[in-house]
């Protein structure tokens, strides 16, 4: 459904709305959707959790879309420079003859059966792989403390720069280019992880590695942290709270099912985690087969399952350079599906507030580009990850589930339970079942609060590579969660003082009222409005626009 405030000249109205644009067809939409639910999270996060575990919010997500682009492109520059190195004639990662080795590298080696000696050095204290200090002496050249930012790591801020080039191509005129760039990069990462897969599943100890994935720890079932571990997860995996769903759906056709695509997106993104995990663990499971390893050793999270284990695995099996050139270009498609999702809701949220920014778009974005590009530039210094890390850990847990929460409240409590279903329902002419309102007004609700206080009592001070944070430091991370949610009551505050009138109680009230609910286009707004008229025995909503929200634009995506 779309917002509208009319200002009494609905043909200008009408103008505006086309001006944004329209997917050309469905197809764009699931892709679209499928390509930002889908990232790199489903790779190095879900297979991490079934280890450890045993088996104003429109301005705020403004601000929380910023600070994550800032870092996410520099974490899709780094398979660029993985990629440059798998046209080897061998991965630099194979062996510890290498510049930028130190003598604490020690090789994996394939274990040898007749000694009782694990020739892997994962978990020795001290000793490190090939894999590990490539990508943390090699391609991060990072600094020995959190606090030393260092200088610019050149190879990395090139790279930076060229997938910032790349994601400008991919955003230069909108949803007509991303429709068409999510043919490929929605679906191209399926057929990759699909090969891997087959050559996961046939390699020794795969099958090893797969029944350690799939078979559940029944009593870690009574542990709430894994209950809220697995909640966190697909909350933060589909991205509600974000912006990017709904400024996607924006460009649909108003007729759109929008109950279908909420069931097929999450079970394709539930699916597509799943299935990343069967090859990840038999990668895995050969990897433990081959260096005498205990499984639970080498597996790890985060980026140290993406860019750390997994090439380390990779390096055992024949023919390495060609599954590694595999595997990171998906890993860079995987990433680029996520962002330009991201920042086409920054540009398009603007946009939407300052209708006459249309008629400039490409400005709007190459400067929307260039100001993420110039932030992004401390994650390419000797102290980046750690600045990456900070602001991964920080900047979008508490704040999201926040706003998703204030959303969620806003329709089921504010709007209506009972006019929210009755617009879906004349959108896609159907009757929806009571379900839908018991999930809407208590269901979800009372899930995303347990969400948000697992996030605030499991959230553990942060640390990367056994190097603790220094107080001030986290303190920015924390206010860097903050900047997003404030915007929420600031921008209360401001609507109760200068936007409503009378006295305190009255402006609440006022401000609680929803106005000019509706489609933009005319000709729905007004088969909706006979809609409720003539089956809801409802009055027709006033044309008139209310003078109280004559400040805010002509269209609103809600």
């Amino acid at each position: 459904m779309e917002n509208e405030l009319i200002d009494g000249t609905e043909n200008s109205t009408e103008t505006k709305f086309e001006e944004r644009g329209q997917w050309r067809n469905k197809t764009e939409f699931i892709l679209s959707l499928l390509g930002y639910a889908i990232g790199i999270g489903n790779i190095w996060r879900f297979p991490y959790l079934c280890y450890r575990n045993g088996g104003g919010a429109g301005y705020a997500m403004i601000v929380v879309n910023l600070i994550v682009c800032t870092y996410f492109n520099t974490i899709c520059a780094y398979p660029l420079i993985f990629l440059v190195h798998c046209f080897n004639s061998k991965l630099p990662w194979l062996d510890c003859s290498n510049p930028w080795n130190t003598n604490n590298c020690s090789e994996v080696k394939h274990y040898n059966s007749n000694t009782s000696l694990l020739k892997s050095s994962i978990v020795k204290s001290g000793i490190k792989t090939p894999a590990d200090e490539f990508f943390h002496h090699k391609i991060l050249q990072i600094s020995d403390e959190v606090d030393v930012v260092g200088g610019i790591v050149w190879p990395l801020f090139i790279a930076n720069i060229i997938s910032w080039v790349i994601m400008y191509i991919c955003l230069i005129r909108g949803i007509k280019s991303v429709g068409k760039v999510v043919y490929f990069t929605a679906t191209f990462p399926f057929i990759i992880l699909s090969i891997l897969f087959v050559r996961g599943i046939t390699l020794p100890g795969a099958w090893d590695g797969i029944k350690y994935y799939i078979v559940p720890e029944w009593k870690e079932l009574a542990n709430v942290k894994v209950w809220a571990d697995a909640a966190i997860q697909i909350f933060f995996s589909l991205g509600p709270g974000w912006g990017g769903i709904v400024n996607i759906a924006s460009y649909n056709n108003f007729k759109n099912n929008g109950r279908l695509d909420a069931i097929i997106v999450p079970l394709a993104n539930s699916g597509t985690s799943i299935f990343a995990g069967f090859v990840v663990f038999s990668v895995l499971g050969f990897m433990s087969h081959e260096t005498g390893e205990p499984l639970p050793s080498v597996a790890t999270g985060g980026p140290g399952l993406a860019f750390i284990t997994y090439p380390e695995a990779i390096s055992l099996l024949p023919w390495p350079q060609l599954w590694a050139i595999l595997f990171f270009f998906m890993l860079f498609l995987l990433g680029l599906d996520s962002l330009f999702v991201q920042l086409e809701t920054v540009i398009a949220a603007l946009m939407d507030e300052f209708p006459h920014l249309r008629k400039r778009q490409t400005l709007v974005t190459i400067s929307i580009l260039l100001l993420t590009m110039c932030l992004s530039t401390i994650y390419t210094t000797n102290g980046g990850m750690y600045w990456l890390q900070l602001f991964d850990w920080y900047a979008a847990s508490i704040s999201v589930v926040l706003i998703c929460l204030v959303e969620v409240f806003m329709v089921g409590w504010i709007y209506g339970v009972g006019k929210f279903k009755r617009d879906i329902e004349f959108m896609i002419d159907e009757k929806l079942p009571n379900f839908w309102i018991i999930s809407w007004k208590i269901t979800t609700p009372l899930l995303l609060l347990f969400i948000f206080m697992m996030v605030i009592v499991f959230n553990t001070r942060i640390m990367y590579q056994k190097s603790a944070y220094p107080d001030w430091i986290v303190v920015v991370g924390w206010l860097s969660s903050v900047s997003s949610m404030i915007c929420i009551p600031i921008y209360m505050i401001y609507k109760l003082t200068f936007l409503e009138k009378g006295t305190l109680s009255e402006r609440i009230k006022s401000s609680l009222k929803d106005r000019n609910w509706g489609p933009a286009k005319t000709n729905d707004r007004e088969k909706w409005e006979n809609f409720i008229q003539n089956n809801m025995n409802l009055p027709k909503q006033n044309h008139q626009a209310d003078p109280k929200d004559e400040h805010k634009r002509n269209i609103k995506e809600v």
